[in-house]
């Protein structure tokens, strides 16, 4: 059992530029939900014909509809979301050797999946690596080939990762996971080649993974079965800080510990816990209960998810809209989407919004209600709708204002409000 166990800090990504739009047509295609606010985003029904691959066309087969994003353009015709339309970079990222000798690259953490996989020397030569750490197999002792697995994500119609299985040892700030699945990219959709990151780190749990025929287990499961964790903390942790100016200390630092509680972020505190529900895979919780500028709104049998895959916070759209009217100036900008109000507003005018884990209510941060640079003196907002979704998604707009504690062991979410 590994006994020095230490922070993983995570590197804000210097690149990133934010958006409002960008980042929720991310979402639309991540949770595949469809939008119930005017804009030009929706989603419809488009024909797809399996069978015999004739001359010209499909022969047989059959025919059937599928939920496919698009984009109202100007006069009114509709069409694909172009890539640069989407969200294809990220804001933290966190360094983790893969092999032996250890490749440093840089990775998405992310609860809201569960598959590891990497830029690899399998994709084509045509690929642009420009910026990217690509992690070579051949050049690691420890690496073994899964003969016969592959792996497939795809955020809606046009996106998508996929590739070959192996197995390697990984670091995650000096704790070491002995044979952990690597998904090896041999095909990327041109969207992921803007961004910074070398791949993704899945947290959520491995019912949602991607590799077939057989499903591989997540890091922190392999973490929990090989006992490098201590078996009464079987959990991982997670402290985003915050880009804006600040002189408090701990609104800066960025980290995720595994194995421990970082007690110093407790704040002398007690942390909340609530049982999850991860049936689906995500860190689920009931959170039936919204107070916004202390006005309580009950939400009978409402769920949400921890997500640090995800920038914003997405609601249902009754509660959305009653955040925003507290909002002098706000308003539904159809344009881009989503709410948007006066990036000058005074912080004392905004109000305080709480959601609820389990029977208790934690808030976001005043200053991450604004998330992006929404022009003409406007921010845009990073509470927005959910659409179609049954529960919510509680993404970094939230996350940045409590310590949450991913307890796996124990099946449940915990967390410390942060001042």
């Amino acid at each position: 059992m590994t006994s020095n166990l230490t922070k993983v800090n995570l590197i804000h990504n210097p690149k990133y530029q934010r958006s409002g739009p960008k980042s929720y047509v991310y979402l639309l295609k991540k949770y595949n939900f469809a939008p119930t606010k005017e804009g030009p985003y929706f989603v419809g029904n488009k024909v797809q014909h399996q069978g015999k691959i004739g001359a010209q066309q499909p022969i047989g087969g059959r025919t059937h509809m599928r939920r496919v994003l698009q984009k109202k353009g100007s006069n009114d015709q509709v069409g694909e979301v172009p890539a640069e339309d989407e969200q294809n970079d990220v804001e933290y990222l966190c360094e983790v050797a893969i092999g032996t000798p250890g490749q440093k690259l840089k990775l998405d953490f992310d609860t809201g999946s569960a598959d590891l996989w990497v830029w690899s020397t399998k994709l084509p030569k045509s690929t642009s690596t420009k910026g990217h750490v690509v992690y070579d197999p051949s050049k690691s002792s420890t690496f073994k080939n899964s003969d016969g697995s592959t792996w497939k994500i795809s955020y809606g119609d046009s996106s998508s990762a996929s590739g070959t299985v192996g197995t390697d040892n990984i670091n995650i700030g000096g704790l070491i996971i002995k044979d952990q699945a690597i998904e090896l990219a041999d095909t990327l959709s041109t969207q992921f080649e803007t961004g910074v990151g070398d791949g993704l780190l899945g947290l959520a749990f491995g019912k949602i993974n991607t590799v077939k025929p057989k499903q591989v287990d997540t890091p922190v499961e392999n973490m929990i079965a090989q006992e490098d964790i201590p078996k009464s903390k079987e959990l991982f942790t997670c402290h985003l800080g915050t880009t804006k100016a600040t002189d408090n200390a701990d609104r800066k630092e960025s980290f995720y510990t595994f194995g421990y509680i970082d007690e110093a972020s407790l704040g002398g505190q007690d942390p909340y816990y609530v049982t999850i529900d991860n049936s689906q895979g995500f860190w689920q919780f009931h959170s039936a209960t919204v107070t916004i500028a202390g006005k309580q709104y009950p939400r009978t049998d409402n769920t949400a998810i921890a997500d640090t895959g995800t920038t914003l916070a997405l609601i249902d759209d009754s509660i959305c809209g009653k955040i925003y009217d507290a909002i002098p100036g706000s308003k539904y900008d159809s344009t881009q989407q989503g709410y948007i109000f006066p990036t000058e507003t005074a912080t004392d005018k905004l109000p305080v919004v709480s959601f609820a884990v389990g029977d208790k209510e934690f808030s976001v941060n005043k200053e991450d209600l604004a998330f992006a640079d929404a022009g003409n003196g406007m921010s845009y907002g990073g509470i927005q709708s959910r659409g179609d979704l049954s529960f919510d998604i509680l993404g970094d707009t939230w996350l940045k204002g409590v310590y949450a504690i991913f307890d796996q062991g124990n099946t449940r979410f915990g967390a410390v409000q942060r001042e």
